[in-house]
C-alpha cells in the first residue's frame, strides 16, 4: 500500500512538473495539463490549492471502420491496420499550444439577471498522434466557479468521417465523496435523487431506479449529469456538459475501486455513440468547484459556453405565466381521450362524430373558456390545453408511427372559438404536441403543425415525447435525438414560435442560443406528486442538478396535496406544504411558470394565492442567500424593470431556520414585506396547508429570522411603499 500511495504522489508530481498551467481569473483555480507515458494526454484540476480532479485521461476509442476490398491477403492487411487506428487516446505529442484570457458582458433575452459576465482563461493545445498523422486539440477554459474542456478536430486528410466507439474522458475523484444522483439512463431523467458516498451507488442502484413509461439504465455504477458532490472538507463539485449539438448525451460511470468517473455517451439503435464529420467538435465537459454552495447554482458557466444568440429579433421571445388544462388530467379527474367506445384510431378514417363522448375529457370548449376566465380575472399571460387534437384513444405503448396530426380538433373542442375568445380577454393560448415519442411523424408534420398555431394565435408549445422512441432502437438522448430536439427549435424560430420540450434531453446551454426554447422538463416534474410522490429533498437539488443548464417547465403551485380529493381512486399525496409551492416560484427560476392546480383550489386560498399572481417571472438581479444541497435553498430576486423584490426558501425533509438579510434592498426605499411562511405546526406529510401572512415594514438594514417546516418554506413579497398611508398599522422589522 505504502509503494502505490509513493508511487500515486510521484506521477501527479511528475505530472506538474511537466505540465502547462492554466490559473482561473482570480488565482483561486489551477488546471495541469501534460503528455503521459504512451503519449497519453491527462489533466488535474486544483482550487485554493486542495486538489479536486486527480491526473485524468483524456480521448476517445473510434469504432473500426469496415469496407469491402477484393485485395484478398492484402486488403485483410490494410483492414487490420486501419483497425489498429481506432485510438484517439494515446501516442499523442503536443505540436503547439497558446493560451488567452477572454472577458465580456452580454445581455440575456430572459433571464435570473439582467447582465451575465463572460470571464475565463483558455489554453488551447494541438496534440499529433505518432505514426497516424492526425490531429486533435483540447481546448481548456478556467472560470472562477469552474473548468470546462473539449475536443476538436480539424480539417485534415486522415480523420474525416469517424465514429465513435466510446468518449475515455476521466474524471478522477479524490475521495469517496457525497453525491447526490440519479441513475444512469438512456430514456429519462425523472428519477428522485439519491444521496450516498460514491461507493454505496452499486447498492442503491436498484431501489433508486424507480419505473417509468420508458427507460434504459446501462449500468450499476452509472450516474447522469449534472452530477453534485460534497468531500469531507467541504468542497461542492459539480460535473456536467454544456453546449451538446450534433452529439449524443453523456453520463457517468463509476469505476468504485478506484473512484474514477468516465463519460459514457448513450448510443444509438446500432450500439454507435455518434457519427463525426471534421471539422467538429464534442460538447464541453464542465467542472464546477466551491467551498460555498451558492457559488454553484449561481453559476452562468453553462450559458457561458454556448455561441451567442443566432436569432436576430428577438422581441417576440417574452416570459410567461399561465394555467392550463393539465393537472385534472394528471390527476385523474379528467382525460385526454374524447371518447371509451374504440380500442383504437386511425386518422382521417375515424368518425369522431358517430362516437359517444365519454364526459370525462378535459380538452372541451366550456371547460377551456373557464380557464380563461381565470387567467384574464388573475393576470396571467396564457392558458395551456392538453388533449385538444384526435388520437389520444390509443396514443401509447402501440409504437405508432402515425399517432398525431397536430391540427385536428375533437369534436368538443372549437380552434376557432377558443381563439376569438382568448383573444378577447387578452389571453394567448398555448400549444400541446404531444409526439409519443414518435420523431419521424413529428417532423412531418412540423412545419404544417407551426403553421396551424400562427394561424390560430399560438405563439408557445409545449411538446411531448413520451414512451419509447421511433425510429425503434433509438434512445431519447441519442445523437439522432438530439438533433430532433435541436431541428425543433430552430424550426420553430422560424415561425416565432417559443418551445417548451417534455421528456427531451436535459438542457445544456442552448437557450442563450435559441432563447425561444423557454423551457424544458427533463427531470421529475410536479407531475410525479400525483404518481406516488416525490421526496422533499428533490426542489432543493434541481437548482444544483438539472436548473445548472436551462429552466425547467416544474410545474409548481399545488395547493391541495390530497391527490384522492381530485380522484378518489389517486391516493397519491404531495410531499410538499402550501408556502413550500409558492417558493418555488422565485427557487426554481423559469421565464416559463405555470399555476398548475385548479382554479377552484386556488379560489379557496386567495390569500395565499396572491403571491403567484404578484411574483414575477423576469429579473434584473438574483441573490443566493442561503444554500445547501438536500437541505435548503433561499433566494431573492429583483423583478425585471422593477425595485420590487421576491424571496424564496424552500426546505428538506429536516426543515431549515433561514436568517436573512436584506441588504440587497436599495439603502433609500423603505417596503412592505408580505411573508407567506409555514404555520408552526406545518408539516408537508400532516398539515400541509397550514399557513400564515403576515405584512411587516422593511428596509435595507432589516433582518428576519424564519422558519420552514420539514418539506416547506416561506414566499416574501417586497414591494416599494408608494404612500406613506400603506404603512399605517404595520410593524417595522
Amino acid at each position: 500500500m505504502k509503494k502505490k500511495i509513493l508511487l500515486l504522489f510521484l506521477n501527479m508530481a511528475v505530472l506538474t512538473a511537466l505540465a502547462q498551467e492554466l490559473k482561473s481569473p482570480d488565482g483561486n483555480l489551477s488546471m495541469y495539463f501534460a503528455i503521459q507515458n504512451g503519449g497519453i494526454p491527462m489533466y488535474r484540476l486544483t482550487y485554493k490549492n486542495k486538489e479536486v480532479i486527480k491526473p485524468s485521461k483524456l480521448g476517445l476509442e473510434l469504432k473500426a471502420q469496415e469496407f469491402k476490398t477484393d485485395l484478398g491477403v492484402e486488403g485483410d492487411m490494410l483492414q487490420k491496420a486501419m483497425n489498429l487506428h481506432t485510438s484517439l487516446y494515446d501516442k499523442f505529442s503536443i505540436s503547439g499550444s497558446e493560451q488567452s484570457a477572454f472577458d465580456e458582458t452580454w445581455q440575456p433575452v430572459w433571464g435570473e439577471v439582467k447582465e451575465i459576465r463572460n470571464h475565463y482563461n483558455e489554453l488551447s493545445v494541438t496534440l499529433n498522434q505518432n505514426g497516424t498523422e492526425r490531429s486533435m486539440v483540447i481546448r481548456f477554459r478556467l472560470f472562477n466557479e469552474g473548468l470546462a474542456f473539449r475536443y476538436e478536430f480539424p480539417q485534415q486528410k486522415n480523420l474525416v468521417y469517424f465514429v465513435i466507439k466510446e468518449e475515455r474522458t476521466q474524471f478522477a475523484m479524490t475521495g469517496n465523496h457525497t453525491a447526490y444522483w440519479i441513475p444512469g439512463d438512456y430514456d429519462t431523467q425523472e428519477y428522485d435523487f439519491t444521496k450516498s458516498r460514491l461507493s454505496e451507488i452499486r447498492s442503491l442502484y436498484k431501489t433508486s431506479t424507480t419505473g417509468n413509461l420508458s427507460q434504459t439504465p446501462f449500468s450499476p455504477t452509472g450516474v447522469q449529469t449534472s452530477l453534485m458532490m460534497k468531500t469531507d472538507d467541504g468542497l461542492y463539485i459539480n460535473i456536467h456538459e454544456a453546449a451538446l449539438i450534433n452529439y449524443s448525451c453523456m453520463h457517468l460511470n463509476l469505476d468504485d475501486k478506484n473512484m474514477i468517473f468516465e463519460s459514457w455517451l448513450t448510443p444509438d439503435a446500432k450500439g454507435d455513440k455518434g457519427y463525426m464529420q471534421a471539422p467538429c467538435n464534442s460538447p464541453w465537459r464542465t467542472i464546477m468547484v466551491s467551498d460555498d454552495a451558492r457559488d454553484i447554482i449561481a453559476s452562468k458557466m453553462i450559458y457561458n459556453l454556448n455561441e451567442p444568440c443566432k436569432i436576430e429579433d428577438t422581441s417576440w421571445i417574452k416570459p410567461v405565466k399561465y394555467v392550463g388544462v393539465w393537472w385534472e388530467m394528471i390527476t385523474g379527474k379528467s382525460s385526454w381521450s374524447y371518447t371509451d367506445d374504440l380500442p383504437a384510431v386511425q386518422l382521417g378514417k375515424t368518425d369522431y362524430t358517430k362516437v359517444t363522448p365519454n364526459h370525462t375529457h378535459g380538452a372541451n370548449t366550456a371547460n377551456v373558456k373557464r380557464y380563461i376566465d381565470f387567467a384574464a380575472k388573475n393576470g396571467f399571460d396564457a392558458v395551456l390545453v392538453e388533449g385538444w387534437n384526435v388520437g389520444w384513444e390509443d396514443w401509447f405503448g402501440n409504437s405508432k408511427d402515425y399517432v398525431f396530426d397536430f391540427v385536428t380538433p375533437y369534436p368538443d373542442f372549437n380552434i376557432n372559438e377558443i381563439h376569438q375568445y382568448a383573444k378577447s380577454k387578452g389571453v394567448k393560448m398555448i400549444m400541446h404536441h404531444e409526439t409519443a415519442a414518435s420523431t419521424r411523424n413529428y417532423e412531418r408534420h412540423m412545419d404544417a403543425a407551426y403553421q396551424f398555431m400562427k394561424e390560430n394565435g399560438y405563439d408557445a408549445v409545449k411538446s411531448g415525447y413520451v414512451g419509447n422512441v421511433l425510429p425503434r432502437g433509438e434512445y431519447h438522448y441519442s445523437q439522432w435525438l438530439v438533433n430532433h430536439y435541436q431541428y425543433a427549435v430552430e424550426k420553430a424560430a422560424e415561425y416565432k414560435i417559443m418551445v417548451n420540450a417534455h421528456e427531451a434531453v436535459r438542457p445544456t446551454g442552448i437557450a442563450r442560443t435559441y432563447p425561444n426554447l423557454i423551457g424544458n422538463e427533463s427531470a421529475r416534474g410536479t407531475e410525479f406528486q400525483a404518481f406516488g410522490g416525490s421526496k422533499p429533498s428533490h426542489v432543493t437539488l434541481l437548482p444544483f442538478t438539472r436548473l445548472l443548464g436551462g429552466p425547467m417547465d416544474y410545474t409548481p403551485g399545488i395547493f391541495e396535496m390530497n391527490i384522492s380529493k381530485l380522484n378518489p381512486n389517486n391516493k397519491s399525496h404531495a410531499n410538499c406544504t402550501l408556502a413550500n409551492q409558492l417558493a418555488l416560484y422565485v427557487t426554481m427560476y423559469s421565464p416559463l411558470q405555470m399555476a398548475a392546480d385548479l382554479p377552484e383550489n386556488y379560489e379557496r386560498f386567495a390569500d395565499a394565492f396572491q403571491f403567484i399572481r404578484d411574483v414575477a417571472v423576469d429579473w434584473d438581479e438574483s441573490e443566493y442567500l442561503e444554500a445547501e444541497p438536500g437541505e435548503y435553498i433561499t433566494v431573492a430576486r429583483k423583478a425585471k424593470g422593477t425595485n420590487n423584490w421576491f424571496i424564496g426558501n424552500v426546505s428538506g425533509e429536516n426543515g431549515f431556520t433561514s436568517k436573512i438579510d436584506f441588504k440587497f434592498l436599495d439603502p433609500q426605499e423603505t417596503y412592505i414585506a408580505t411573508i407567506y411562511a409555514d404555520a408552526a405546526d406545518a408539516h408537508y406529510k400532516t398539515n400541509p396547508q397550514a399557513y400564515t401572512i403576515r405584512k411587516v415594514v422593511v428596509n435595507s438594514k432589516s433582518r428576519l429570522i424564519q422558519k420552514s417546516a420539514p418539506g416547506g418554506g416561506f414566499a416574501i413579497s417586497i414591494m416599494k411603499v408608494r404612500d406613506s398611508d400603506d404603512l399605517k398599522g404595520l410593524k417595522k422589522l
